[in-house]
Parts: structure tokens; C-alpha cells; sequence
């Protein structure tokens, strides 16, 4: 009998810079982390993506090539990994594949959320059963949809010794408050985290990122174009909640920007960055929720200006990235879907009522099974 329980998680982010895949070892305690990738997105795809997301007004014939070229690409991924982890096909479980957001509508009667990535290329080009639409089984029931990793969070984050949060900065920025004692698990969507710094320093300096916040701590925040972004209604509403790039993106930051006489497109980011760092300070009573620490993962755990804001607008509570709760924050995402096709292949349920809204506990995820060797 096999030592092993090995699953793999893979995605691509709100961010769409890159398709992240990782194995997860379940046999371990904790789960241990055995390999990771990370698939670049060729540059035509990536535009086509960009195009899916930004347009209300889409070819199906664009929507369908661009979900079977980007399942090549994720199943090119999976087979990446597992060479450079010396694994098979059939060493491997199940794929958990979250795929690419292109739209998520959690509002109105017929709420939907729509992921790209075809599980049938993956499951075939692979040879190893694929779950994946995690969401919109959770929407059926009632629920946002999203998020989904404040679920995989609780499961791994949570301690004995006091209420700790776990922040994902991704394009969006979701927070986890983990259950403890009297308190239940919750998690939404703040806001933007990465989506607009990402866009306006691409658009004025074709970079893909800030790095470190680099050239945000260069500039001075702007207050009026700060109170003016802070005023966005959804910042006012109760969880549950969920966001992505049909709210915050690069029209709705131009919106803001004609107001403003003029500006220096450094002080833009900086207040980017600031509005990042305030919306997730904002959302939470942080006292009343009794918060002893915030673990921050996603790519937003590598700003230290980002980082030094969040400390500094929320002491004393300790903020530190989760790699000092041993797991690198690059991963923890790719590790939730690994966590979650676990769960859909057992047929454990998962207990989404008090982060999405939905109204019974579900089983999360359709399978698609492969009966292909693999390429």
C-alpha cells in the first residue's frame, strides 16, 4: 500500500500572471507541501484572457478556444511538475483545478460565476481525474461562490492558542477570521489587493508589478482620490461578499482619475497601495473579533510596503507572512484546490455557510475522470 496520498492543486489568480500548480502530500501530518510550478501564460493568451474579462460583449467562438488553449496550458503544468518531482500520472489522486475566473456575478436571482480551463483537455492530456468548478455548486446552494479558501485556511492555519486571520493578497484581497471557542470561521472579499497596482504600473511603466512597492514608496498618497475610492459601496456591505476584476479594474480607477486635476503617476500608486492596505484594515473590528495574529499569503505577502502598512495600521497585531505558519505564501492557494479536490474525491462535504452564505453543506466540485495514459 502506498505511504502516499499525493493531489494536486492548480490555478491561475485574478492576477492572470501565470498558472500556479503544486503536490500536496496528505498522508503527512501536517499536509506537506512536495513540489511546485509555475506555468508562464503565453502572451496571446494572456491577451485573450484579458479580453474575456474586460469585455460584456464576447464571441462564444473566442469563449470556447480560449477555455481549451488555457486547459493545454494547465495540463502542460501538471506534466511539468510532475517531471521535476520525478512522480507519475499515476502517482497522483486527483487534480484539483480552480481554473480561470472570467466572471463572477454573485448578485440577482440567477447569480453565476464562470472559471475557463477545460477539466476534459486536463483529465485527457494528463491521465489524472479532474475536479474542478468548485464555485458554482456553492451558488446553487444559496452562496457567493467565493471565497473558498478561508475553508482550507481554518483547516490549517487555525491554532489552540488564540483567534488568529489569514489574508490572501491576490488580485482581490480575502480575509479568513478562523474559527475559535465562541467564534465562527468567517471570510469575504475586501477588495482590490494586487488587480489595480498591477494594471497602473503596467499601463505607465509596462512592468508587470511593483515589486516590493518599490516605486509606491516613491510617492505621496493622494487623500481626495483615496476618500473618493473608499467611498465604493461595496466596501459598505455585509459579509457574505465577493468581488473581482467586474468591479475593480483599470475604468473604474480612470473613473476616479478625471476628477483629479492633475497627478503624478507615482502618488497614483501610492495611494493604490494605501487604499489596498486601508480597505483590509477597515473591514474587520479587529478587537471585537479578537485577533491575535494575521498570517498574509498570495503575491501581496512579497510588498514589504504593503506589508509595513498593514503592520502599521493594525498593531499590535502581529503581521507576518504565512511562512511562519510554514507554508510559503506563493502556495497556499494552489494547496487550497488540492485540499478541495481531496474533499470532492472522498465525497467529504465542506461547511461554506458562514464565509459564502451558502444554505447547506456541500460537496464542492464536479470530477472528471481521465481514461487517457497521459501524453
Amino acid at each position: 500500500m502506498s505511504t502516499h496520498e499525493y493531489f494536486i492543486g492548480l490555478l491561475s489568480g485574478t492576477s492572470i500572471d501565470g498558472v500556479d500548480c503544486v503536490v500536496v502530500d496528505f498522508a503527512q501530518t501536517p499536509p506537506a507541501l512536495v513540489g511546485t510550478h509555475t506555468e508562464s501564460i503565453p502572451s496571446d493568451l494572456h491577451r485573450k484572457i484579458h479580453a474575456l474579462c474586460a469585455d460584456e460583449k464576447i464571441s462564444l467562438i473566442d469563449l470556447g478556444e480560449t477555455d481549451v488553449e488555457l486547459g493545454r496550458v494547465f495540463a502542460k503544468a501538471v506534466m511539468q511538475l510532475l517531471d521535476k518531482c520525478g512522480l507519475k500520472h499515476s502517482d497522483i489522486l486527483a487534480i484539483g483545478s480552480h481554473g480561470q475566473t472570467i466572471k463572477h456575478h454573485p448578485v440577482g436571482q440567477n447569480r453565476f460565476t464562470l472559471q475557463i480551463g477545460d477539466p476534459n483537455t486536463i483529465s485527457y492530456l494528463t491521465g489524472i481525474c479532474t475536479i474542478a468548478d468548485f464555485r458554482r455548486k456553492d451558488m446553487a446552494a444559496g452562496g457567493q461562490g467565493a471565497p473558498l479558501a478561508p475553508l482550507f485556511h481554518q483547516s490549517y492555519f487555525a491554532s489552540k492558542e488564540g483567534r488568529r486571520a489569514v489574508l490572501n493578497l491576490g488580485g482581490i484581497a480575502n480575509i479568513s477570521l478562523l474559527a475559535h471557542e465562541a467564534f465562527d470561521l468567517i471570510g469575504f472579499d475586501t477588495g482590490p489587493a494586487n488587480v489595480l497596482m498591477d494594471g497602473w504600473i503596467n499601463a505607465k511603466k509596462q512592468l508587470p508589478y511593483d515589486g516590493s512597492g518599490q516605486w509606491a514608496r516613491t510617492g505621496t498618497i493622494i487623500p481626495t482620490l483615496l476618500q473618493a475610492m473608499l467611498e465604493e459601496p461595496y466596501l459598505q456591505k455585509s459579509p457574505p461578499k465577493s468581488t473581482g476584476r467586474e468591479l475593480f479594474n483599470m475604468p473604474w480607477l480612470q473613473k476616479h482619475l478625471s476628477a483629479l486635476p492633475e497627478y503624478r503617476d507615482e502618488d497614483v500608486q501610492a495611494t493604490l497601495l494605501e487604499y489596498t492596505a486601508t480597505t483590509v484594515a477597515n473591514s474587520v473590528d479587529w478587537q471585537r473579533a479578537n485577533i491575535d495574529a494575521l498570517f498574509v499569503c498570495g503575491g501581496g505577502a512579497q510588498n514589504a510596503y504593503l506589508m509595513e502598512r498593514l503592520q502599521n495600521l493594525l498593531k499590535p497585531i502581529k503581521v507576518a507572512s504565512s511562512s511562519e505558519a510554514n507554508l510559503d505564501p506563493h502556495w497556499v492557494e494552489g494547496f487550497t484546490f488540492a485540499w478541495l479536490a481531496r474533499n470532492a474525491w472522498y465525497g467529504d462535504p465542506v461547511d461554506a455557510r458562514s464565509v459564502t452564505g451558502s444554505q447547506q453543506v456541500t460537496i464542492l466540485g464536479g470530477i472528471y475522470e481521465s481514461d487517457s495514459n497521459g501524453e
